[in-house]
């Protein structure tokens, strides 16, 4: 999928725009550097023009000296000097154009070469009749080529008369020429750098745009105003990224003003409410201070009967006083606080010796404890309510043998507490109820110490500071339930 030039990072569109302009500026600088190139190619050659045409010259005397030494002197180094000399101009004709044009210059160049093959003939020949010593012979060839290479001489020098009168012309040409590219040059950068800006200065601006928008936005919100008109996302790069987060940022300021709007209209309805509810709830403190007195009351008054029953020596009945009295008892002093496990288990004791006075010992109660375990810390009011579930509504309307089992056991650093019945069980849509919260009051709970599992699942939530405190295993109807809950160990406290 093809992607808009303007949803392009930005990095990309900068480097876009500086390379763009730095191709134009090297096709340009390129284009005046052949130019230039060629025009200096041409100064070059027509300078290695008259260049050759003077070492030719000079290749030329120095074979005509070299060939009079010799005839003079007739030593073996003026025969070697020739030899070089020889050599050098019969290379240097080599390199001349032999081509057939309608060029003088070409014309008069193959002449050169040709008459230079023949006038280093008789040269040739010149030495060799020297050589023999036939001075007739070596007398008439060096006649013959000096007059030759008097005229060769000549005809070198006219042509390089004629090229250095067309090089004259040919460098005026390429003066004017580079006066003209000079000039070509210089508009053609001062364009091309006006072109270049103002294209830099267009396009940086629609960049920029944008910035500028979102800074006006966000001065007004600076100010306070948050109904300003959000600035309208018009690319995908970081501009547009950033515009985007803006609009929801104040977006969001506007829906949180609102609601601060809405949360102080609701504690204004609700400080009335308090207001008016102020008489309401000094009734409900006084009765509160009732409810405190009653059991205090209850248990002097059992205290009372207790010792009235073993002053009589009616040791059951005794036995039974005592067990509610202590229970009573736990529950005005322990209430809401962190207590010892072994003080909980002592509180079912004292609970299951009641229930099977009034059950006739139909309930068979069995604890399954390790006793190191018992200082573990624990909210108090936790085991037995979870023991008085299991009476009320797993084993108390069943048939057959009725059981109760409390265990404390140690599961790596943790304590297990379980409390297991083998009543009728429940579904598992009534364990989500409980674990949850939403299972409604049984309507026998007046029978009851008034803590509910609600309380009990809260409450260690808040000790052991964690929202899944308690699993609940039920395998189906009349299979019983089971209630399961850890607390943590602390290794100092145990060996």
């Amino acid at each position: 999928m093809k992607h808009k030039f303007s949803d392009l990072p930005l990095q990309l569109k900068i480097a876009f725009i500086y390379v763009l302009s730095s191709v134009l500026i090297l096709v340009v600088n390129m284009s005046l550097l052949i130019g230039i190139t060629t025009v200096s190619a041409r100064l070059q050659r027509t300078y290695e023009d008259n260049l050759s045409l003077n070492e030719m010259t000079k290749a030329l005397s120095d074979v005509q000296y070299s060939m009079t030494q010799y005839l003079n002197v007739k030593s073996s180094d003026s025969l070697e000097e020739y030899y070089i000399s020889e050599q050098t101009y019969r290379n240097l004709i080599n390199e001349l154009n032999v081509e057939v044009t309608d060029s003088n210059a070409d014309v008069m160049q193959r002449n050169i070469k040709y008459m230079s093959e023949e006038y280093l003939d008789l040269v040739s020949q010149t030495v060799e009749a020297k050589r023999g010593r036939n001075v007739e012979k070596y007398r008439q060839r060096y006649e013959l080529a000096t007059e030759m290479y008097n005229f060769i001489n000549s005809y070198i020098d006219s042509l390089n008369t004629r090229q250095f009168e067309d090089n004259s012309k040919t460098y005026s040409e390429i003066s004017r020429s580079l006066r003209s590219m000079q000039n070509v040059s210089l508009i053609v950068i001062i364009a091309v750098i006006v072109t270049n800006a103002f294209a830099i200065i267009n396009y940086t601006g629609r960049l920029i745009r944008p910035l500028r928008v979102l800074s006006r936005s966000a001065d007004e919100v600076a100010k306070g105003n948050f109904d300003v008109e959000l600035p309208r996302v018009e690319s995908k790069d970081e501009i547009g990224v950033v515009t985007k987060a803006f609009n929801k940022m104040v977006v969001s300021i506007r829906n949180y003003i609102d609601q601060i709007k809405e949360n102080m209209e609701l504690e204004r309805q609700h400080k009335e409410k308090e207001l008016m509810m102020e008489t309401h709830l000094k009734d409900a403190q006084l009765k509160y201070l009732q409810a405190q007195i009653n059991p205090h009351f209850l248990f002097n008054t059992l205290n009372a009967g207790a010792q009235l029953a073993m002053m009589e020596g009616a040791d059951k009945t005794y036995e039974f006083v005592q067990n509610m009295s202590e229970f009573f008892r736990y529950n005005i002093n322990k209430n809401d606080e962190i207590i010892k496990l072994r003080d909980e288990i002592e509180l079912v004791n004292h609970y299951m010796f009641i229930i099977n006075v009034r059950f006739a010992g139909e309930i068979t109660f069995i604890k399954d404890i390790d006793e190191s375990l018992l200082d573990a810390d624990i909210p108090s009011m936790i085991i037995q309510p979870l023991v008085e579930n299991a009476v009320n509504h797993g084993v108390r309307n069943v048939e057959y043998d009725k059981v109760i089992t409390v265990s404390v056991k140690r599961v790596e650093n943790n304590v297990r507490v379980s409390v297991k019945d083998n009543g009728v069980g429940m579904s598992e849509e009534i364990i989500n109820e409980i674990l949850s919260g939403n299972k409604k009051k049984r309507s026998d709970s007046m029978d009851s110490n008034g803590v509910g599992l609600d309380n009990v699942i809260e409450r260690l939530k808040i000790f052991l500071d964690s929202d899944d405190v308690m699993s609940i295993v039920s395998e189906g109807k009349n299979k019983g339930s089971e209630f399961l809950f850890y607390l943590p160990i602390k290794e100092t406290d145990y060996v």
